[in-house]
């Protein structure tokens, strides 16, 4: 059985190992141990809220309860950028007319923006290859939706999520190599190392102010600006799907997009439903046929130690009856709260 939960102390080992498998381009998921045991020292005191709201770091992760294996990691930071610069390139338009001549053109540019400062950030997100099958995916991510859903005031009202940008089969980054390199004067790699570790003041001592013209970059770096990784994609969609969308940031490294929302407008916050837990036999589901019910996300209610499940469950009048297991992997009982989200959006019917 597979439960979302928060993180604690004793993970940092199996969450080391996940981040070694993670690669290149991933800045908050870098298999550094001193790094990883700082960023989980911040996420246990965020759930016991022993820091203030803004410095908090979520993080969750999937855990396999048969193997005791985490398949997965999550994470929720409360606001980017009031303690170190937080940088991405924004996509604008310069307009140059002359009547003169009977010209008009629009050209795209890049500037180096901080306009995503003070945003609740969606980030760290990786599930293990071996686990890549079914709603796993699904359960993994939206875990942290449901989660905001349930301590909305926790968080800011915009929501950002930036998107690994893509990189070509050797893990070079096309947009890297035809812009960045020229100003940092390392390797990719080297440079995403250093975000990683929050050493992000060379980002603006380097790079030019100025608005930058995409046109005088080579095709190759056009075409992946705003482009996700391959691995990817299936990710960008299930954050659209949610209520997230692009609106012209991305990052300056390898220009993946940064999906933004406000968390008002979010699937969550609008679908989500409280109800009460009662008893069922475990047999229950057995006797389901295959497509009677729709998978449904159920969270508990307990900041501290907030777990999340995919059941086939249908809520009734209020109410959610689970199994033996399925408490047992929320931490509940009978009679205790529990947060509700069908897995997958509703489609919107024609008229």
């Amino acid at each position: 059985m597979l439960v979302v939960r928060a993180i604690k102390s004793s993970d940092l080992d199996a969450l080391l190992e996940l981040a070694s498998q993670a690669g290149t381009g991933m800045t908050t998921l870098k298999p550094d141990r001193q790094m990883l045991a700082e960023r989980v020292a911040i996420a246990v005191a965020s759930f016991a809220q022993t820091i203030a709201p803004d410095e908090r770091d979520y993080m969750f992760v999937m855990e396999d309860t048969r193997s005791g294996r985490l398949a997965g990691v999550c994470a929720i930071k409360g606001a980017v950028g009031l303690t170190e610069p937080f940088y991405n390139y924004r996509i604008g338009t310069l307009v140059h007319s002359s009547r003169e001549f009977n010209v008009f053109t629009r050209m795209e540019t890049l500037y180096l923006s901080n306009d995503l400062t003070g945003s609740t950030e969606l980030c760290s997100l990786f599930l293990h290859a071996d686990y890549r099958t079914g709603t796993n995916g699904k359960l993994l991510s939206k875990s942290r939706f449901l989660f905001i859903a349930q301590f909305p005031h926790l968080f800011t009202e915009k929501l950002i999520a930036e998107m690994r940008g893509y990189q070509a089969e050797d893990g070079s980054s096309p947009f890297y190599e035809n812009l960045g390199r020229h100003f940092f004067k390392m390797e990719f790699t080297e440079a995403d190392d250093l975000t990683s570790l929050g050493k992000k003041s060379f980002i603006a001592e380097l790079m030019p102010r100025q608005p930058m013209y995409v046109a005088y970059l080579p095709q190759t770096a056009q075409d992946v600006i705003g482009k996700v990784h391959l691995s990817t994609v299936p990710a960008r969609r299930l954050l659209e799907a949610e209520g997230m969308y692009f609106e012209g940031y991305v990052d300056i490294f390898d220009a993946g997009p940064v999906l933004q929302a406000r968390v008002s407008e979010l699937r969550a916050i609008r679908d989500s439903e409280l109800a009460v837990v009662v008893n069922a036999p475990d047999t229950v589901e057995a006797a389901l046929p295959n497509d009677a019910v729709e998978p449904l996300l159920v969270s508990n209610t307990d900041l501290q130690d907030f777990r999340m499940i995919v059941a086939l469950r249908k809520v009734d009048d209020g109410r959610l009856a689970l199994s033996a297991e399925d408490r047992r992997l929320l931490a509940c009982e009978a009679g205790e709260p529990v947060r509700t989200l069908p897995l997958n959006p509703r489609k919107a019917s024609h008229v």
